[in-house]
């Protein structure tokens, strides 16, 4: 059984949930840019996320490790905020602040913990392991899955085609694919409506 919490380990966990709490604030930047009207949060994103990972099958993952990992992937945002391709700046210094931030994060856990939660962290940024390529495939389908939700919400079909392009190519994993064929083809009907209307 864990040690209790100390009073210093109290302020310190205390600190790194208010810092976790920046996620509900810190929207989308993706959504922002293409003006939609009141984009998700990171934590919103993060969330569907992780409930993609608890209901997607694959026996050969671990499923637990997949909800940790999409939980994680984003945690740096908090600090950073969420830096977009559309932001021009280079990969390896968002790679650096992100770094950084779950570095500064992690230093308020428990040793365990922030040792968990930073290699979590570092396997989503490697894609060092089966769990972490399905998670990104995830991050992939709950963008495009969001992005046909706002064109349904806004009754403009098609509108947001280049965040399908961004991602054409990318979903191997079977049940993955699946559903983003599945959503392909609602969006496609949708378009085709849409514009016989």
């Amino acid at each position: 059984m864990a040690a209790p919490i100390s009073g210093h380990g109290a302020q310190n966990l205390l600190q790194f949930l208010r810092l976790v709490e920046q996620l509900k604030r810190v929207p989308c930047t993706g959504w922002a840019y293409r003006n939609v009207q009141k984009p998700e949060s990171v934590s919103g994103h993060m969330y569907r996320m992780a409930f993609m990972a608890l209901v997607t099958k694959d026996e050969h993952l671990n499923k637990d490790r997949c909800v940790r990992l999409a939980l994680v992937h984003d945690l740096a945002e908090c600090i950073v905020g969420d830096i977009a391709p559309a932001d021009n700046i280079p990969k390896e210094e968002k790679h650096r602040r992100e770094e950084e931030a779950m570095k500064q994060l992690t230093q308020l856990l428990p040793e365990d913990l922030r040792k968990e939660l930073y290699e979590l962290w570092k396997e989503y940024e490697t894609q060092s392991s089966a769990e972490a390529k399905s998670v990104k495939q995830l991050d992939q389908c709950e963008m495009i899955l969001q992005a046909s939700e706002y064109e349904d919400l806004e009754n403009k079909p098609g509108r947001l085609q280049d965040i399908y392009d961004s991602t054409a190519g990318n979903f191997s994993h079977p049940e993955i694919a699946q559903l983003v064929s599945e959503l392909e083809a609602e969006r496609n009907a949708h378009i085709v409506t849409g514009s016989q209307a």
